[in-house]
């Protein structure tokens, strides 16, 4: 029988296989795996793309742009504390949040089997 696939929220949070929840989906920083090395599922077929990228960019680029004004209209720091604050939280950010997304979008194409279907 069949065992319960993982939670979408635990397999996108924690980068892991979107059919056993144990084996790692990422092989480096944002290169999703060829297989599972714990339940050998084919992950070569499931690829995000550049939704989660483009997803991010838009969502986090808005929040980083409300924060900042917020920032300069309350508290009025030196142009440094905008220099150095804000690529940091924009890199860490977006490499963080890019990882959720692309874990997700692979669990999701697997649970409606996108790949199946030739799209």
């Amino acid at each position: 029988m069949n065992e319960p696939l993982p939670p979408l929220a635990q397999v996108a949070l924690s980068g892991r296989c979107p059919r056993c929840g144990r084996g790692k989906l990422f092989k480096g920083l944002l290169d999703v795996r060829d297989r599972c090395d714990a339940c050998g599922l084919d992950l070569r077929e499931h690829d995000a793309g550049d939704g989660a990228a483009a997803g991010v960019t838009l969502v986090l680029g808005a929040i980083v742009v409300a924060l900042a004004f917020w920032v300069e209209f309350r508290f009025s720091p030196s142009v440094w504390v905008h220099v150095v604050l804000w690529p940091v939280l924009i890199l860490g950010g977006s490499i963080l949040l890019t990882r959720i997304a692309k874990a997700a979008l692979v669990a999701l194409q697997f649970r409606h089997r996108a790949s199946e279907m030739g799209l």
